[in-house]
């Protein structure tokens, strides 16, 4: 039997190249060898406020930028969040199953809540329940992840587990993580010790998918480096985290290994290799910008890929909710 994945994407703003390395390229590798769910999740997205037009608007932006990066609607089930009922329906489930203590513990709460946790939502303190729903409501067995999201798949698993063990069924599996190589977590091309943003300020410490070549090219020249030329192996890059971040984005893009970009580079200043990466780059994401230019334009194609989608997804949930139903006890027509 295939495996299945399962991934979201907050529509929260333009998708920048960490966004397609991290994540978005995965998604379309993994679209041969997985039974793949994919979900621009817009619930998420509410956890802080969002203005309505813009949270609509965003949300067809990131799936033209989806379907633009190779995401294929006819390999893969690709829908908005909040159009599957069994999304929100299994979260409150789970809310009943996961521990106070356990979501205490979530470092993404402690930092997007800071210092004023009690003006935060209870939608940002339950979230990771939410995300565990996402999961569980298809049964994925895979879940791609990076660093930062390694915590909210061990709970999901937890999660999983206490319901198992609490109803005495072995209903749920319990997600494995599916770690990529080079360049799974892309940093600020202004900070090398920062994760690459939509968030930040500075518009050039991101390429975002829509940036078109020159755009591109004036961002890496910009980067910020340092002033010694490129080592011969990875592990003197060890303290020198915007050359490393380089290092890692140009491995990514061109399909190899931060060793081989290395040795390829031994002795280079930085003013040749970033002409390099810029004229890879370009070659990468120019196809892309120009799709999601056109998809942008045509909202109703996009809208009618969701809607879709999120029938799909509707008919994949619905009969696993409704035997969740039934082992936790609620009475059905």
């Amino acid at each position: 039997m295939t495996a299945t994945v399962f991934s979201g994407v907050q529509p929260t703003g333009n998708l920048h190249l960490g966004n397609y390395l991290g994540a978005i390229r995965n998604w379309v590798k993994m679209q041969g060898e997985y039974d793949c769910v994919y979900a621009i999740v817009d619930l998420h997205a509410i956890t802080l406020f969002q203005a309505p037009d813009e949270l609509r608007r965003n949300t067809l932006e990131v799936a033209a930028a989806v379907i633009a990066c190779g995401v294929d609607p006819q390999r893969t089930v690709l829908f908005n969040q909040s159009q599957v009922p069994a999304h929100a329906e299994l979260a409150w489930i789970l809310n009943c199953v996961a521990r106070m203590g356990w979501l205490s513990r979530m470092t993404q709460f402690k930092d997007k809540a800071g210092k004023h946790r009690e003006r935060a939502s209870v939608g940002l303190f339950v979230y990771p329940n939410l995300m565990a729903a996402d999961i569980l409501a298809y049964k994925a067995t895979h879940v791609p992840v990076g660093e930062d999201q390694k915590q909210h798949l061990e709970l999901a698993r937890d999660i999983a587990q206490k319901f198992n063990v609490d109803y005495e069924t072995e209903f749920f599996p319990l997600p494995e993580p599916l770690i990529f190589g080079e360049a799974t977590r892309v940093m600020s091309l202004k900070d090398g010790t920062k994760k690459m943003s939509k968030s930040d300020p500075a518009e050039v410490s991101r390429i975002n998918l829509a940036d078109g070549p020159d755009e591109i090219a004036r961002k890496i020249r910009k980067a910020r480096t340092d002033a010694e030329p490129l080592p011969g192996t990875s592990k003197d890059l060890k303290d020198r985290p915007e050359a490393r971040n380089l290092v890692g984005i140009y491995a990514a893009l061109a399909d190899m290994t931060a060793d081989q970009v290395c040795a390829q580079y031994d002795g280079a200043q930085f003013s040749a290799f970033k002409q390099d990466l810029t004229d890879l780059a370009v070659a990468k994401l120019g196809p892309i910008s120009a799709e999601f230019g056109r998809l942008r334009d045509d909202p109703a194609y996009v809208t009618g890929i969701l809607n879709a989608g999120a029938e799909k997804a509707r008919e994949r949930s619905a009969p696993i909710l409704r035997q969740i139903k039934d082992i936790v006890g609620f009475l059905q027509a």
